[in-house]
């Protein structure tokens, strides 16, 4: 099982990154390893190395049907249910990293830096057009972020034939496809809630 995550989709949020860099002219990609998974709404720990954890909320895709090298007209086949999930990144390691030109992974890939959500909704329930959805999230109580899937830059169809252009997409692949403005520092304590579709997916705490 891979979780591939997508970096810079949403316009809006590529701007707050204030780093000078472009848009991506195609999906930009990295992959997280299966222990960052944090499931069950179990808390997230904040790791002894970084002094700066932001929160990135995104809707997630699970891969139904093995896929390599697939026209993206046909890669609505490959998911039939979304979910939400928390790209939890190390701001400060990654800019690090960003400055030396090294790759992501130290920011990225940590153990249980990838929160995802017990439940995936049918898209068949929520209308069935995986790019007029609408997500958000609350820190605290007050909706830090609130995405619409109709503002990616690359549609989910789009990420999954480019993928699979350079890697083999299997059944049970996460795609994290994204996330919008709004992305924040967390601190222990703090209290996480997202919903997809008015619908409570997460729901933990921070430690």
């Amino acid at each position: 099982m891979k979780i591939i995550c997508i970096g810079r989709n949403y316009a809006d949020h590529a701007k707050e990154l204030h780093d000078g860099a472009e848009l991506p002219k195609e999906p930009l990609f990295f992959l997280k390893p299966d222990t960052a998974l944090l499931r069950n709404n179990d808390p997230f720990y904040i790791p002894s190395f970084s002094n700066e954890v932001h929160y990135e909320c995104e809707l997630v895709v699970r891969i139904t049907r093995l896929a390599k090298c697939i026209d993206e007209k046909f890669a609505s086949r490959c998911y039939e249910e979304v979910g939400l999930g928390i790209d939890f990144t190390a701001r400060d390691i990654q800019r690090e990293a960003i400055a030396k030109g090294l790759p992501w992974e130290l920011a990225k890939g940590f153990d249980h830096s990838a929160a995802l959500s017990n439940e995936f909704i049918p898209l068949s329930e929520l209308g069935g057009n995986v790019q007029n959805l609408h997500f958000e999230m609350e820190l605290n109580g007050e909706v830090r972020q609130q995405g619409f899937t109709g503002d990616m830059l690359f549609t989910v169809d789009k990420i999954i034939s480019h993928i699979s252009r350079y890697m083999t997409l299997r059944i049970g692949d996460l795609i994290y496809t994204g996330t919008p403005v709004g992305v924040g520092e967390v601190k222990a304590g703090d209290n996480i809630k997202a919903r997809l579709g008015g619908k409570t997916l997460l729901d933990f705490d921070i430690m």
